[in-house]
């Protein structure tokens, strides 16, 4: 069974920096393409980021050229930096592993929330 833990949420000014983490417990994990959903209050998920062990990667525009999203298969993490963060960027951030077709395995963790206000 796959488990996702996510770490590195918080509190950052307008402007600010973090870095998220998402550890992967469980078999193979390189045969699923990871990535980061995020969840406003009120509000649907939504697709920020994902990356195929190819390298493909594909962002959410609102989030390009900002955040940047990198996996290390040899130690089952996916990782999304996150530069000049804007208040519209609040939410709770879920790490997601999933395969193609989604009935062979579709994974998320518990969430990290994330806060950007002055």
């Amino acid at each position: 069974q796959v488990q996702l833990v996510e770490s590195g949420g918080g509190l950052v000014q307008p402007g600010g920096s973090l870095r998220l983490s998402c550890a992967f417990s469980g078999s193979f994990f390189s045969i699923y393409v990871t990535g980061w959903y995020r969840q406003a209050p009120g509000k649907q998920r939504e697709l920020v980021a994902t990356i195929a062990t190819s390298d493909t990667i594909n962002y959410a525009d609102s989030v390009k050229g900002r955040f940047t999203i990198s996996r290390d298969n040899a130690k089952n993490t996916v990782s999304l930096e996150m530069n000049s963060l804007k208040p519209e960027d609040t939410g709770a951030y879920y790490c997601n592993a999933r395969r193609f077709p989604k009935s062979l395995g579709d994974y998320w963790g518990q969430g990290t929330q994330v806060t950007v206000s002055s």
